[in-house]
């Protein structure tokens, strides 16, 4: 198994117009050959050019993150599961537990986008699986 983050792609200023640098690894997977891309360094606070990522060629594949069952790529999938977290200032005291007092504007930020893109792309209605985490512990890229 093998998990690829689309935080490693994302950032403050481009949620999701990277797609195509995930794209290109995920059509490298398909053809049965290793994929790479460079992940973002989040240590700073900040993105920055960070490690080179192998991805060798995996059994099972999670692509985790916002905007890894978009519609765009639905089809590709052979299942899509939406992580229910707990409510919004839970999941934000926990991001900036997690990240700094620093990013806590980004990280409304970051909510809001989540709201629109949501809405929009309409994932949760397209999962195959809703975990809804009884307890509220924290779930991968939570």
């Amino acid at each position: 198994m093998a998990l690829v983050s689309t935080d490693d792609f994302a950032t403050w200023d481009d949620p999701v117009s990277w797609w195509p640098r995930l794209a290109a690894v995920l059509d490298r997977l398909a053809t049965g050959c290793p994929g790479s891309y460079r992940a973002w360094d989040w240590t700073s606070g900040l993105p920055r050019p960070g490690a080179v990522v192998e991805v060798p060629v995996p059994d099972v594949l999670v692509v985790e993150g916002v905007s890894s069952g978009r519609a765009s790529v639905r089809l590709r999938l052979t299942r899509l599961c939406w992580v229910e977290g707990p409510d919004r200032a839970r999941r934000l005291e926990r991001a900036v537990a997690r990240d700094g007092e620093s990013c806590r504007r980004h990280l409304e930020a970051w909510q809001r986008f989540e709201d629109g893109w949501f809405a929009v792309d309409d994932t949760r209605r397209h999962a195959d699986d809703v975990v809804q985490p009884e307890d509220g512990a924290a779930v991968v890229g939570a």
